[in-house]
């Protein structure tokens, strides 16, 4: 699976963003997807996931209430729409695709600044 992650850029606090993940290379629908982000100094950590249905989706406490996950299997993306934007919401995006149960495939990560 090849994942492409695109939408990021400069926002100002309390604005909203909406990160995209296009996947290719295998099947899509059956694959649980994540999005994770690295604040600069920082670990990668985890903020969002998704089953593949999009039934059922999880959120790290950050950003619970302000960000949503979701899929459209048809187009082989998911999103991440992100409200209320903070300073400290500012990292490196990832997506990432699980496989047997661990994130094996990742994108490249797209930049989100968001300025106060």
């Amino acid at each position: 699976v090849q994942l492409q992650a695109y939408g990021g850029g400069l926002v100002q606090a309390g604005n909203s963003l909406r990160l995209s993940c296009a996947a290719s290379g295998r099947t899509f629908v059956g694959i649980p997807m994540g999005w994770f982000r690295q604040a600069p100094g920082e670990e990668r950590e985890f903020v969002a996931s998704i089953n593949w249905s999009g039934s059922s989706s999880n959120y790290a406490d950050s950003v619970k209430g302000r960000f949503t996950i979701s899929r459209d299997n048809a187009k082989n993306t998911v999103y991440l729409q992100m409200n209320s934007l903070k300073s400290e919401d500012t990292a490196v995006y990832y997506c990432a695709a699980k496989r047997s149960g661990e994130y094996v495939y990742w994108g490249q990560g797209t930049l989100v600044t968001v300025s106060s």
